[in-house]
């Protein structure tokens, strides 16, 4: 509601404090959208550690959307330390999820580093998978 204005002003500072109460009550979608919030500065000081933190969160939950602004952020060392391997499997975690954007984003990582990077970036990106699939049964 108060991200939109819908039925009440717009205040991002407002829709902070509810996406932040159900992000660390573990909902994934707050947790993406809270890290939007950091990584922009809308409600929020500009921190994009913060943001890290929270697409984290909710990438390690599947969220595709957090995946791609996590690889976003290994690509370009915001927040995190700048790690291609990283950025590759993270894109490529996106696009396994169905996310088409985050298919262009890999593929524009993978003309510049080496195939030993793409296998170790692939090989952890099917461990994930792995470990997320054990989880969840």
């Amino acid at each position: 509601m108060y991200q939109n204005g819908e039925g009440v002003p717009q205040n991002y500072s407002k829709a902070v404090k509810w996406f932040r109460k159900a992000a660390e009550q573990g909902d994934s979608n707050a947790q993406y959208r809270l890290g939007l919030k950091y990584s922009v500065g809308h409600g929020v000081p500009q921190d994009y550690s913060e943001a890290a933190k929270w697409f984290y969160k909710s990438a390690e939950q599947g969220n595709t959307g957090a995946q791609l602004s996590l690889a976003r952020m290994y690509d370009r060392g915001n927040g995190v330390q700048q790690n291609d391997i990283s950025a590759y499997m993270w894109s490529n975690l996106a696009a396994s999820g169905g996310l088409e954007r985050a298919e262009a984003h890999r593929d524009i990582i993978r003309q510049r580093i080496s195939k030993e990077q793409i296998v170790e970036a692939e090989r952890l990106s099917t461990e994930w998978l792995q470990k997320r699939t054990k989880r969840q049964k």
